[in-house]
């Protein structure tokens, strides 16, 4: 009965069919690009972090100094205090959401290009060596460890040197893969 339903897999009669898997994301943080994203978005967020502490210790203080003048303020004056210091917070909040929607913008306008660029990449390694199916390793809950081309590819792309600004590199362009003869199924 299984070897029926085997035979009747399709392409079960053809040659055997190549697949691979990248885990895109980390080949993307792997490039010597990635590596400088992710130092500039390093710096930026450490930026925005020490500004977000610094007005949180500021909002903390004040917070202790309502409580130690609770006794000694007129109603009026602690209302006054505490609406302050809400209003405070929720900017505080603000620029918080602000800030990591800012982050997540800039992490996009630098990754964006390099992503494009390693597309390009395993599109042409898929074709060159005729892989039938290159999956995204964050696709797939188990593959085995010598289908995984992430390497190659990070390889492939710093090889590749600064070109392919546009949604990929031109043909031929940075196309040495390593090892020789990867004839992963």
């Amino acid at each position: 009965m299984l070897s029926a339903l085997v035979s009747l897999a399709p392409g079960s009669a053809s040659a055997e069919n190549k697949i691979a898997v990248v885990d895109v994301q980390q080949a993307v943080m792997q490039t010597e690009d990635g590596i400088r994203a992710q130092g500039t978005l390093k710096k930026l967020f450490d930026k925005r972090q020490k500004e977000l502490d610094a007005k949180q210790e500021e909002l903390q203080r004040a917070r202790e100094d309502i409580e130690r003048q609770a006794r000694v303020l007129s109603r009026e004056a602690l209302a006054r205090r505490m609406e302050d210091w809400q209003r405070r917070m929720v900017e505080l909040q603000t620029s918080f959401v602000d800030y990591n929607k800012e982050l997540q913008k800039k992490q996009g306008d630098l990754t964006g290009p390099i992503l494009r660029k390693m597309m390009g990449i395993i599109t042409r390694l898929a074709k060159k060596s005729g892989y039938e199916l290159i999956l995204d390793r964050s696709a797939t809950p188990y593959a085995r460890p010598d289908l995984d081309l992430t390497e190659q590819v990070v390889q492939m792309y710093n090889s590749g040197g600064d070109g392919g600004g546009g949604d990929a590199p031109p043909e031929g362009g940075g196309d040495k893969p390593s090892g020789g003869g990867d004839e992963k199924k």
